[in-house]
Formats: C-alpha cells, sequence, structure tokens
C-alpha cells in the first residue's frame, strides 16, 4: 500500500514536473498591432483564442498599438519582439536610420495592397483623381495615405492641392462639416467613420490607391534581427500559428469577430465585422494576393516600392529592399494556401 501510494506520488510529481518543464519551454513573444482593437485584429486574436500559438510552443502577448511608425519604433528599441505594421513606414525607419543597430524586417505580407485612399463627398463633385486639383484635402501628417499622396499625384497627373492637417478623430468630421473637400485612409476605416457620422454610403466618394495606378504594399508582420538570429523556429512557428487562424477568420469573418470584443468590450459587433470583411476583399484577398500567393512578395514590385518612398518620403538614404524583406521563414505553400474563395 506505501509503495504503491509512492509510486503515485512520484508519477504525480513527474507530471507536475513535465508540466512545468513545458510551460518553461514556451518562448515568450510580445507583438503589437498597428492600431486599436478593432475588426481586422481578428486575423492576430484568432490563433491566441484557439490556443494555435501555444501549441506551437510560442507564449504571444497581443497589445493594441497607435500607428505604424509607433510600431516599427518598439520593435526596434526592443520593447516588443515583432508587429504588424505598414510596410512604407518600415521603409522610411530603414532610410532614415541607415545606422540603427536593430532595425525590424518584414517577415510575411498580409496586405497585399495598401489600403490607402482619397474619400470624399458626392455632392464635391469629385469623381475621379484628377478632380482633386486645385482642392483642399485633410488628414494626420503620418497618415499613410498623405505620406503616400506624391505616388498617388504622379501616377494620376494630379497638378496642386493644398492640404489641412488634424488629429485623426477629426478628419471625417472636418470632411462632413465642409472644412476640407477630401480625406485619405485607410478605405475600409474612414468609410466606417463617415458612416458614424451620418453620412450614406451611397454619397461616399472612394478612390482607393490600388485601383488608380499605385501597387504599394501594405501592412506586413515585422521581426526584430535578434529574435530573427536567434530563434528564426519561433517566427516560423508565429507566422504558421497565424496563418492558421487567418484562414478561419477569412471563411467566416462574423464568428471570429468575438476575438476583438474580447478584449475591448465596447466595440460595435457589427460594424467591426463589417470593417473585418472590408479589408479582407480590399486587402488580404485581392486580385493582387491571389495573383502573387498570400504571404509573399514580388521582387520587381517590392523594389519599385523602395524607390518610390524613397522619393515621395524624402529619406536620408535610399530604401534597400533587400533589408526590409526576409521570406525564409514562411511557412509551405500549402500553410498559405488560406484566401478564401473568389465571390461570384
Amino acid at each position: 500500500m506505501i509503495k504503491r501510494r509512492f509510486l503515485q506520488t512520484t508519477a504525480a510529481l513527474a507530471a507536475a514536473l513535465a508540466f512545468a518543464g513545458a510551460a518553461q519551454a514556451q518562448t515568450a513573444i510580445k507583438f503589437q498591432l498597428d492600431w486599436r482593437f478593432e475588426g481586422p485584429a481578428a486575423l492576430f486574436l484568432q490563433s491566441a483564442a484557439k490556443g494555435y500559438y501555444k501549441q506551437a510552443g510560442l507564449d504571444v502577448t497581443i497589445d493594441a498599438g497607435n500607428g505604424s511608425g509607433g510600431t516599427v519604433t518598439r520593435v526596434a528599441s526592443g520593447t516588443y519582439d515583432m508587429g504588424f505594421a505598414d510596410l512604407a513606414a518600415l521603409m522610411e525607419f530603414h532610410a532614415n536610420n541607415p545606422d540603427a543597430p536593430n532595425k525590424p524586417v518584414a517577415v510575411m505580407m498580409v496586405y497585399n495592397n495598401t489600403p490607402a485612399a482619397v474619400l470624399a463627398l458626392k455632392k464635391s463633385g469629385i469623381t475621379k483623381p484628377k478632380d482633386l486639383e486645385g482642392k483642399k484635402l485633410g488628414a494626420p501628417v503620418f497618415d499613410a495615405g498623405r505620406k503616400g499622396f506624391p505616388i498617388f499625384q504622379k501616377a494620376n497627373g494630379i497638378n496642386n492641392v493644398a492640404w489641412t492637417s488634424m488629429d485623426p478623430p477629426l478628419r471625417e468630421t472636418m470632411l462632413v462639416r465642409g472644412d476640407i473637400e477630401a480625406i485619405t485612409g485607410f478605405s475600409f476605416t474612414s468609410l466606417l467613420n463617415l458612416e458614424a457620422r451620418g453620412v450614406k454610403p451611397e454619397d461616399v466618394v472612394i478612390l482607393p490607391y490600388a485601383e488608380h495606378g499605385v501597387k504599394l504594399y501594405g501592412n506586413v508582420i515585422i521581426a526584430s534581427p535578434k529574435l530573427i538570429a536567434e530563434n528564426p523556429a519561433a517566427v516560423k512557428a508565429f507566422l504558421s500559428s497565424f496563418a492558421k487562424g487567418a484562414k478561419e477568420v477569412m471563411a467566416n469573418p462574423a464568428a471570429t469577430i468575438e476575438t476583438v470584443k474580447a478584449r475591448d468590450g465596447i466595440i460595435n459587433v457589427p460594424l467591426e465585422t463589417r470593417r473585418l470583411q472590408l479589408a479582407i476583399d480590399a486587402v488580404v484577398a485581392s486580385p493582387d494576393a491571389r495573383k502573387e500567393g498570400f504571404g509573399q512578395v514580388v521582387p520587381g514590385r517590392l523594389a519599385l516600392m523602395a524607390s518610390q518612398v524613397s522619393d515621395a518620403y524624402g529619406t536620408k538614404t535610399r530604401v534597400d529592399p533587400n533589408k526590409v524583406w526576409n521570406g525564409a521563414m514562411l511557412p509551405s505553400k500549402a500553410e498559405l494556401d488560406i484566401l478564401p474563395p473568389v465571390k461570384k
């Protein structure tokens, strides 16, 4: 009897030690989003909610952000190991900080096209890019659409425009009030913000950069060079786990939006479900993404964007496309086959 109890106690102790060892073996990864917990954040939160990161040996913490520039800077400083940020912001950081010791690197493409767009109200008479000539445009100074506007401007032969700056919450308000005639912003964010201010969708004109000659890539998953050098397997495990959850999100956005509500209980669920679906349709499962393959980049397109960003952003040095991208840790082709069927 004593022997049996001893064996049971020993077995329990061994199991506890094994569990503790497994817990200790989890690689901690601090991840920062580009923005608040809104619809598109479900792409990352689903894998956390379903335990995919943990199953891959990762202890992932996902925090909200306050803009791509901030995310890039925090990964560069070592405050975060990985993040989600606009590729143009990453390129700008590289070119303006050539001697920085820990410049983040893009490891997976998520938004194959930039979500940047020009939005106007139909009553303004703006229906095409050329109509923006001589108009008053508004956006925060750090807005990706505003910073990339010279590329859009050149592609569409637009002459002079005047800019008004404001804080992000005032952008759509000023457009509705008539203080400005058009704005730049992420299409799926500004459209819903305008609706929240009483504007009907049919009264909004949207000019997406991607549909008007600007093939900039959008948001990417970035990682610190330190993490890549010390634990490339952890980066690959994160990307594989992310892809698994993102596939579920794209297959059924409405069913996965609860992962966002769990992080921000005051979100408007129907609104954020629409935002998520708009993001998937416009930039994640776009025609370009289907052609190039989810997660990937085309070297020629990447090089062109590097040149365009160097010119439009007026960077201190030229962007080197070979230094901002590392696709060596991407999951297998089968794991990256996650885009939903084309809608008929």
